[in-house]
């Protein structure tokens, strides 16, 4: 009876080594590094009266890693050098998406399951010519050359692209010739938000899905979505992007691959700014949840790859005593760059100065300051002091200089201020050389185990898939 138990059990092992792959999901959270994820684990607990996780969709994976992220040029890595290790198994420069410092051209997963019939795409909360998304279709020798990459995006025939739209959807100089003009031109069709997608879903072969209204106005140029945490109504979300890939991409192929990128969890880091980048992995890992519940339906056939191109700001849990209390960060209502705006706009050249209780108010409604927030006589002083100097100031601000977007000076106090009181560290406005995690299921997921390189995963990813 034994031996029958154990002959059963490697004929199903057998069967299961043997079983086709035809979905592959690869979800990348740029800037997401273990503390990210472990934060956001802990900031739920904390809601819910509890020390400890509540485990994401991604952390309840059965593998798990860890992968160095260093690029060719730097042991801190930049986006467009870490997403073409991720994309292609190869180092690059700093700054370069898919050329070697040699000038070798580099192919990419996604291109070469392409040219294998599979349905290919790609997703992001970002603009859909951005570094992470770039880098599964792009050779270029600087990442900042958006109209170059769009170009080149247009003629990947990939099946869909979903995201904030082209960064620059024409050149700054030269013949006008707009990307989204000439993207239709090459059989795709463009929807502006999901309810549009629908109506075009079945008639469109080939899809570029972005934001509301930008795909209307097409001078626009694409940047991101708003943060989760400024509750825009009018905002795509990355688990109905990806719900409605998924359906696009299975009505037309028998097999595809999906990249999906939570972008949004980067530029939150990059501006230290804890509780948007919290509410940004939830964001991620929702979208995460998706493709599981497609992974249990087609349980023998689909591969599921969560990691990051890189840590971003040096997320430290914890900064002093023994003590973590992140649920202070429940009372952030909005993104470093809502604040930042709301107090910049009291100042002005031809604006009379604002008073105190003016900028107060801001952060009583914006961070619950003197309300759910304690705010102590110190802290009010200090508080005080930082607005005074910006009176003395042209246009009353100094700015924090981030990635992508300067903060004014008082309210990068203030959120530092709140950052201090849930205990959570930073050291940089740009990113670290922090190892990611890795996270998987599905067919070939033991692959990805262990301590790994960056580079080690895109060709894991595609020996599972096409069996070589």
């Amino acid at each position: 009876m034994k031996r029958f138990l154990f002959l059963l059990v490697c004929l199903c092992v057998g069967l299961n080594a043997s079983a086709e792959v035809k979905y592959v999901f690869y979800f990348i959270g740029d800037g997401m590094g273990a503390n990210q994820v472990l934060a956001t684990e802990m900031y739920l607990a904390e809601l819910d009266s509890q020390i400890g996780r509540n485990k994401l969709h991604m952390t309840g994976l059965p593998y798990s890693g860890q992968a160095a992220t260093f690029s060719r040029s730097n042991s801190i890595t930049d986006s467009s050098a870490a997403g073409t290790a991720l994309a292609t198994g190869t180092k690059v420069n700093n700054g370069t998406l898919g050329i070697t410092p040699e000038g070798d051209t580099l192919v990419t997963i996604a291109e070469k399951l392409k040219a294998q019939g599979w349905g290919v795409g790609l997703l992001t909360t970002v603009a859909i010519d951005h570094a992470t998304p770039a880098a599964f279709y792009a050779n270029v020798a600087k990442r900042d050359d958006y109209y170059n990459i769009g170009l080149q995006l247009i003629k990947t025939d990939f099946d869909f692209f979903g995201g904030a739209g082209f960064h620059r959807p024409r050149p700054r100089t030269g013949v006008w010739d707009n990307l989204y003009d000439l993207a239709e031109q090459e059989g795709y069709t463009i929807a502006s938000g999901v309810a549009m997608a629908e109506d075009k879903r079945t008639e469109a072969k080939k899809m570029i899905l972005v934001q509301p209204h930008e795909a209307i106005d097409r001078r626009k140029e694409g940047s991101n979505f708003p943060y989760c945490i400024d509750g825009r109504s009018d905002s795509l979300r990355l688990k109905v992007l990806t719900d409605f890939a998924i359906r696009f991409l299975e009505q037309k192929n028998e097999r595809f691959f999906l990249m999906v990128e939570g972008g949004m969890i980067d530029y939150a880091c990059h501006g230290q700014d804890g509780a948007a980048a919290i509410q940004e992995t939830i964001d991620f890992d929702d979208a995460i949840g998706v493709a599981l519940e497609f992974y249990k339906q087609h349980p023998e056939e689909t591969l599921i790859v969560v990691t990051a191109d890189h840590e971003t700001g040096g997320m430290a849990l914890g900064n002093s005593k023994y003590v973590l209390n992140l649920q202070q960060l429940q009372h952030q209502h909005c993104s470093a760059w809502v604040l930042s705006d709301e107090v910049s706009k009291l100042y002005g050249k031809d604006k009379p100065k604002p008073k105190w209780e003016q900028i107060r108010a801001i952060f009583e409604n914006r961070l619950d300051f003197y309300g759910g927030v304690t705010i102590t006589d110190e802290e009010d002083a200090q508080l005080q002091a930082a607005y005074k100097k910006t009176l003395k100031k042209a246009k009353g601000r100094a700015a924090i200089k981030t990635m992508y977007k300067d903060i004014n000076e008082l309210s990068g106090i203030a959120l530092r201020l709140l950052n201090r009181k849930a205990m959570l560290g930073w050291t940089t406005y740009s990113h670290t050389a922090s190892a990611v995690p890795v996270f998987a299921i599905g067919q070939g997921a033991e692959q990805f185990t262990g301590w790994k390189d960056n580079t080690e995963i895109a060709p894991a990813i595609l020996r599972i898939a096409t069996d070589d």
